[in-house]
């Protein structure tokens, strides 16, 4: 899989006047991100962290004691190496290990990329750009991450079923 820097969380912005900074998180929860001290290959030390009560979280830096050091901060992405994150086990997938990858069916049949992962309460739904894009027709469709639908994925493909596909 990808060695690319893996992007946890970004700074939505400023939280009150002392340097504490509002986070979007990416990952599971901020528990998760509390294990992480360093970030961005170490411009940014972790001093403290809180859920925000919104699905967030509050944090401060070592590098933010102002809330103009805070607004600077603003849509930074929270990034650390691939090795700082657990292993992964059966069937779990970081992100940015589908993004881009090219979608063919179990019939070998080129669909297109994949454009976005996302998450409204069910499961992960894989989102796919059709290649080439249709004239007349939805550029993209939506697959839901279960076991009937996507068959299986590595590094070089995600394969997913032929009816999935169809428009």
């Amino acid at each position: 899989m990808t060695t690319k820097p893996i992007t946890l969380a970004a700074i939505a912005g400023a939280h009150g006047v002392a340097g504490e900074v509002r986070l979007k998180l990416f990952g599971q929860s901020v528990a998760a991100l509390s294990h992480h001290k360093s970030f961005n290959d170490g411009a940014l030390t972790l001093l403290k962290i809180r859920e925000d009560g919104k699905g967030g979280a509050v944090a401060r830096f070592a590098q933010s004691t102002s809330r103009a050091d805070a607004e600077r901060l603003r849509s930074t992405a929270l990034t650390v190496p691939r090795e700082a994150l657990p292993p992964l086990a059966e069937g779990e997938f970081y992100h940015v290990d589908l993004l881009g990858l090219p979608v063919v069916t179990d019939a070998g049949d080129a669909v297109g990329r994949v454009l976005a992962i996302e998450n409204f309460g069910a499961t992960d739904i894989i989102e796919i750009t059709r290649e080439p894009a249709p004239e007349k027709g939805p550029k993209t469709f939506m697959v839901p991450m279960i076991p009937s639908a996507v068959l299986e994925w590595d590094e070089h493909r995600l394969v997913i079923g032929a009816a999935f596909a169809e428009d």
